[in-house]
């Protein structure tokens, strides 16, 4: 079995800050579950770890990326860009988890390595717009997208995300569309569901589209609270908050 893919931390110097050794420390339980779920589902590939970061600050982000971390996620276009632009020379991937607004493209894409919340079509135009003026003026890599389903009954109703009947349109709009890659599909178990009914679904869905998309093999589900359902079922990113990065700061 490999490793989940990222340095352990035990036993690495914080240099004294507090806030270092206590993030060493929720990351390495979280990596220890990580690594537990996979030798339970009997998996021989491991998920990779998306810290989502939102309302938290740059200088933990910083914190992370010396502990080994190196995807985080944010869910408002405003701070992600922020803490992108103060954080340019740090090897860190971004990924936009967060509902998109269209006229946010242009931004998300200065930054994103992904976007894992598209579910309409004119996300996907837009998007498309903004990676192709990006790629004529810094060059940038295609832009990862995962389409985001909703396991709710009523699609959207609580959690977000587009109905499964849509979802190959979705797909195939973002293949042909140059500048993006379909990477895949990305939920959020239903509040108060079984997330092992739910990602079961979730896998169900997927394979479905890698019938017709063989390349989309992505399944970004799972978070501080279901991790080892998402992980049972095929989940390839797991984006964890909480429980890494503890409480929002308070405002003020």
């Amino acid at each position: 079995m490999t490793s989940v893919g990222y340095d352990n931390e035990q036993g690495q110097d914080s240099g004294g800050d507090p806030r270092t050794a206590e993030l060493a420390h929720r990351l390495g339980l979280v990596r220890q579950r990580m690594e537990s779920a996979v030798h339970v589902a009997g998996r021989t590939d491991s998920p990779r770890l998306i810290v989502v970061t939102k309302f938290h600050p740059a200088a933990d982000v910083r914190r992370l990326v010396a502990l080994g971390v190196t995807d985080v996620g944010e869910n408002r276009d405003q701070e992600a860009a922020a803490k992108s632009a103060e954080l340019t020379h740090v090897d860190v991937k971004w990924h936009f988890i967060g509902q998109l607004q269209s006229n946010k493209a242009k931004s998300v894409a200065k930054y994103a390595s992904s976007v894992q919340s598209i579910d309409r079509v004119a996300v996907v135009d837009a998007l498309a717009k903004a990676i192709a003026r990006e790629k004529d003026a810094t060059g940038r890599s295609d832009l990862d997208c995962f389409i985001q389903v909703s396991l709710d009954d009523d699609a959207g109703a609580h959690r977000g995300g587009a109905n499964p009947s849509d979802v190959e349109v979705l797909a195939g709009k973002i293949e042909s569309a140059e500048g993006l890659r379909l990477a895949g599909l990305m939920a959020v178990a239903p509040l108060g569901a079984d997330p092992n009914a739910a990602f079961e679904k979730l896998a169900g869905i997927s394979q479905a589209l890698c019938a017709v998309h063989p390349a989309a093999t992505g399944i970004s589900a799972g978070m501080s609270q279901d991790l080892e359902a998402a992980v049972k079922f095929g989940a390839t990113h797991l984006r964890i908050g909480s429980d890494i990065l503890g409480s929002r700061p308070a405002v003020g």
